[in-house]
């Protein structure tokens, strides 16, 4: 403990140091990758010194403890909340910061931006780079965002996930870069080989997720086709447009072209570029499963619309005390008078939301007395059909995501080995269901998970991954035989110990090959003659921790901290079990910063795009990282 904390003094000591910063700047840095560039932290000219303000206030020198904590706390603010960098300049925060500390000095713009914003980003580097030196099972996440309305820009985020030696599982953005004008897969390759190589992971990672080309360039987020939940006061018309129907104002984008019309180049570099160690995002796999099969069914359109105008029209309507005794919980929305709402763009979160509503619709229409918007009994058929039919995709969604962890600064990584499970559990509830309103929509969203999912159940790194989680093993096959030979010849290929080119001494953690501790009263050979000699153990095979492995009864024990406690009892499987949980079944955080970002920033809504969004988002995701 003493060591870390030595370790984290001295970094935060360089990340301070303008001389650090300056000298990594102009002696071969690579400040392509330090989101915003490296800044020193040294005095601006003409800026903050000792001395009186205004009323005989003695102000804080720049290099007070409490001056730095109060810039601090700002760009904390500021990296939180994604606010531009000019909100220092606004006249009514210079005036509230004056009121809570007169002797603090205000900070100009330019400060912040050129160089507080650029130290705590150097910082954040150096942590993670330290970090990734001494790690060995890592996995990385790839994340394309076009979602600037109006414009041709966008970014691209490299997301690292790696297991700590306690097997702690983390994750760090390595970088977010901006895209300008035509974006191609050999260009992105290019960009992400080089982060790879700053940050010394290149050849590393076990697997890189990432969906197709044209996938990875849209902030899409599906929604229930026609089901368009808006603010109580509509300030802005465009949230009704763009989602109409479900679709984003990205839909272009999915369809290959920018959103200027311009057409994106798509060509085999980006599965060749990335090769076998390619994995499908599972979270954006089953979305994509839910949008085509509601698309299969377009009578539900206009019944989604007039349970939406319903909905909307209650939650104007009734006096918040009511509505809470019906939409409270997690996912749930509340409105009224004087009142907040939160527009709901997520599928789960409108299923949810429907499902109250008809579970309540009695109650809620003697509330509101709705008129034509009373929904009839034909339309509550469908719409019950429709959440019955989604209730398992909502539970296996809120599995992947981490339930119900929606802070972007919250840890959520959930591993892939609750995607072979979800996709059977999926299938049999597809097959044991009838629809005498909606067959279109069992048969559409069948065929999307065939197509989308079904591979799943056949892929050795997912048979792997769920086997080796404690809660699963070999439960779910009913082939046990075929899937452990396989389990098998994928391990072999794993396992450190067929590939001895794959593993350096060095990369060995002591809890997974270090012998226990030898007691210093050892035993002398005559005086306890008398006892039994304990058999000396010999190391077991691949196939002999297997087979003791699955022997063991299913554990509801958490995959990691298990693996944590059984690594010195099958260190060959341990070793496996390292690499297969580091790669996410859900987005990264950075993708969640994008959907925000799209949400909250886009400039023809009149919201101002920090100059340094790159820097803010980079920052924002290793939020934890700088101050947890």
């Amino acid at each position: 403990m003493y060591d870390d904390f030595v370790k984290r003094k001295d970094m935060k000591r360089e990340g301070y140091s303008s001389s650090s910063l300056h000298t990594l700047a102009t002696n071969g840095g690579n400040t392509r990758y330090a989101p915003g560039g490296a800044g020193g932290m040294g005095t601006l000219e003409g800026g903050v010194g000792g001395g009186s303000g205004a009323g005989g206030v003695t102000k804080f020198d720049r290099h007070d403890p409490r001056q730095v904590l109060i810039s601090e706390a700002i760009a904390k603010m500021i990296v939180r909340d994604l606010q531009p960098v000019s909100i220092v300049e606004n006249q009514g925060f210079r005036e509230l910061l004056q009121l809570l500390e007169p002797r603090y000095t205000l900070e100009r713009q330019h400060y912040i931006q050129t160089q507080l914003l650029p130290a705590y980003a150097y910082q954040a580097q150096l942590a993670t780079r330290q970090a990734l030196a001494s790690t060995h099972a890592l996995s990385l996440s790839l994340d394309l965002w076009r979602g600037l309305a109006g414009t041709s820009s966008g970014y691209l985020g490299v997301t690292c996930h790696y297991l700590s030696s306690d097997w702690q599982i983390r994750s760090a953005l390595l970088a977010c870069l901006p895209l300008t004008g035509r974006s191609s897969g050999n260009r992105v390759l290019s960009d992400f080989d080089e982060i790879c190589h700053s940050h010394g992971v290149s050849g590393r990672a076990f697997r890189v997720v990432a969906d197709s080309f044209l996938a990875t360039t849209t902030e899409k987020q599906s929604c229930l086709l026609g089901f368009l939940v808006s603010s109580p006061n509509k300030q802005n018309e465009e949230d009704e447009e763009e989602v109409r129907n479900g679709i984003r104002v990205e839909e272009g984008i999915r369809n290959g072209h920018g959103e200027d019309g311009e057409e994106i180049e798509c060509d085999d570099s980006w599965e060749q570029g990335l090769g076998v160690c390619r994995v499908d995002c599972f979270s954006r796999s089953l979305e994509h499963c839910i949008s085509e099969g509601l698309r299969a069914c377009p009578q539900l359109s206009s019944t989604l619309a007039k349970a939406s105008c319903f909905y909307n029209y209650i939650t104007s309507a009734v006096p918040p005390e009511k509505l809470t005794q019906v939409f409270e919980g997690p996912g749930s929305i509340t409105g009224g008078s004087g009142s907040t709402l939160t527009v709901v763009r997520d599928w789960a979160a409108q299923l949810k939301v429907l499902r109250r509503l008809l579970d309540s619709v009695e109650f809620l229409e003697e509330m509101s007395a709705p008129g034509e918007l009373v929904l009839c009994a034909s339309e509550r058929a469908q719409l019950k059909e429709l959440t019955d039919i989604l209730e398992p995709f909502t539970e296996a969604w809120d599995m992947v995501h981490g339930y119900a962890q929606t802070d972007v600064q919250t840890d959520r990584h959930v591993s892939i080995s609750l995607a072979l499970p979800c996709v059977l559990g999926l299938r049999k509830h597809l097959c044991e269901t009838s629809t005498p309103h909606c067959p279109s929509l069992l048969v559409g969203i069948t065929q999307a998970l065939e197509t989308q999912l079904a591979p799943i159940l056949e892929d050795p790194l997912y048979i792997t991954a769920t086997t080796l989680d404690p809660q699963f093993k070999l439960t779910w096959s009913s082939n046990p035989d075929w899937h452990r030979q396989v389990l098998i010849e994928e391990l072999s290929k794993t396992s450190p110990a067929s590939s001895p080119t794959d593993l350096h001494p060095q990369s060995q953690t002591p809890d997974a090959t270090a012998p226990s501790p030898v007691s210093s009263l050892t035993r002398p050979c005559k005086l306890f003659s008398f006892i039994k000699q304990r058999p000396t153990s010999q190391a077991k095979s691949l196939e002999q921790e297997l087979a003791i492995y699955l022997r063991e009864e299913p554990t509801d024990e958490e995959a990691l901290h298990y693996w944590r406690r059984k690594a010195i009892d099958f260190p060959l499987l341990a070793q496996v079990a390292k690499r297969a949980f580091t790669i996410p079944a859900c987005g990264t955080v950075v993708e969640s910063i994008f959907t925000t970002a799209g949400q909250r920033l886009q400039p023809d809504r009149g919201h101002i795009l920090p100059k340094n969004l790159e820097t803010l988002i980079y920052l924002k995701a290793n939020y934890r990282l700088l101050w947890s």
